[in-house]
């Protein structure tokens, strides 16, 4: 199985698990709370089929990867995605990242800039800033997240079987859209996450990313359903095009928070479609 090193924690080395298949121009699939990278099945056979080298790797916490106590910020994860593309010495490749996924592109690039990367696609987006504050009147407040922690802390499984019930919309979509074993299989991997990661990586979606938005000089392309119960559409995705450079934003009617899985046809069609060079 392949690693690549990041950090230590004590005695042991910090780890991320990735996979990589195929040749061709490279996308880096980076996949939402609470799951791993093998979330993306709906995704890797249509990319690997248009002739694109396709990596997947599990955030810090999650799937194979090393579970530390430690480096559950953006700026941490962001640093991971670099070791990564270092290691791999990836060039001219494409960032696609799904809900928290969506912060380590945004936080890359914020950071690292686009000398490894010619396009980006954000699907339900955490930026711009989900904390409501002064001069962000759109964002939660303080206490929604704060119920979140308490519900983790109070009974973890039982908050993942809540969370994905809205991450899926079960009580309109399933079974047409998802089956009870597609939606048992992600419970199972958010189950089998580090207890600390889940909690710890909640803060994490307070982030302030409008600071990283307008320096982004790579084309962007955004979507999400018009009926996400994780991130509100009229909070995250629809302000995007005010505080970007080069973005085209795209609604995806009843979709859900995953609209990878649900509404994979549409999804992966427009990546597609975005992945050619116009």
């Amino acid at each position: 199985m392949p690693y690549v090193s990041v950090g230590e924690e004590n005695s042991a080395s910090i780890d991320i698990y990735y996979e990589d298949h195929g040749a061709g121009r490279s996308v880096v699939l980076i996949h939402g709370y609470p799951l791993s990278g093998a979330s993306w099945e709906r995704q890797i056979g249509p990319v690997l089929d248009a002739g694109h080298r396709v990596i997947t790797y599990d955030r810090r916490g999650f799937g194979d990867s090393s579970k530390p106590t430690t480096g559950y910020d953006y700026d941490t994860f962001a640093g991971d995605l670099n070791v990564l593309m270092g290691t791999l010495d990836l060039r001219d490749a494409v960032l696609v990242g799904f809900s928290m996924g969506t912060g380590e592109v945004v936080r890359y690039l914020g950071t690292y800039g686009s000398e490894r990367v010619r396009k980006a696609v954000l699907l339900a987006p955490v930026p711009p800033f989900l904390l409501k504050a002064d001069d962000n009147p759109e964002g939660a407040d303080q206490s929604v997240f704060d119920g979140i922690m308490a519900a983790i802390v109070a009974d973890r499984p039982a908050y993942l079987k809540a969370f994905l019930d809205d991450f899926y919309n079960v009580d309109k979509l399933r079974p047409d859209r998802v089956s009870e074993q597609a939606w048992q299989l992600s419970w199972n991997v958010a189950a089998a996450a580090s207890a600390y990661a889940t909690l710890a990586c909640v803060p994490s979606w307070l982030t302030d990313f409008r600071a990283d938005l307008p320096g982004i000089d790579v084309p962007v392309l955004a979507m999400q359903g018009d009926e996400d119960r994780i991130l509100p559409i009229d909070a995250t995705g629809r302000r995007l095009t005010a505080l970007m450079k080069d973005v085209t934003f795209r609604e995806v009617p009843g979709g859900p928070h995953n609209i990878a899985w649900t509404h994979h046809e549409q999804v992966n069609e427009a990546v597609l479609t975005f992945l050619i060079d116009q």
